[in-house]
């Protein structure tokens, strides 16, 4: 994803924006997210934690603040991701999939083709009800 065109524009815009956040891991990036949309439908539009930091709770604590910062009191509405295709190789290696379900994320249905031409689905998540 880094390497697509427009990639860094947009996370130049979120940090304008005040919708970019990143942890930190004592000294080093450990996963960054890039936030969007408004009330009442708002969006993850970009979510990544160093592989050496899966599984140590980084990237829930990134949705964590996002929705604090940027959903709360906003009333009701969802966040909504795209994320890898049930048949795409990345939705095992990544664990993305896995990750939005236990964060509560169900699948909206299919979306377009990933820039590899990999199949992507739309998930979403009920907040502020």
């Amino acid at each position: 994803m880094v390497g697509e065109a427009g990639f860094h524009d947009a996370v130049r815009g979120a940090v304008r924006r005040g919708r970019a956040l990143v942890a930190d891991a004592g000294g080093g990036v450990a996963g960054g997210l890039l936030f969007g949309g408004q009330a009442p439908v708002f969006r993850v539009d970009w979510l990544v934690v160093s592989e050496d930091v899966r599984g140590q709770g980084v990237g829930q604590a990134l949705m964590g603040e996002a929705e604090r910062r940027f959903v709360r009191g906003r009333g009701p509405g969802c966040v909504e991701v795209v994320t890898f295709g049930a048949d795409h190789p990345g939705a095992v290696d990544s664990g993305a999939r896995i990750f939005y379900e236990r964060l509560g994320f169900r699948s909206a249905g299919p979306a377009p083709d990933g820039p590899e031409g990999g199949s992507r689905e739309l998930f979403r998540r009920p907040v502020g009800e």
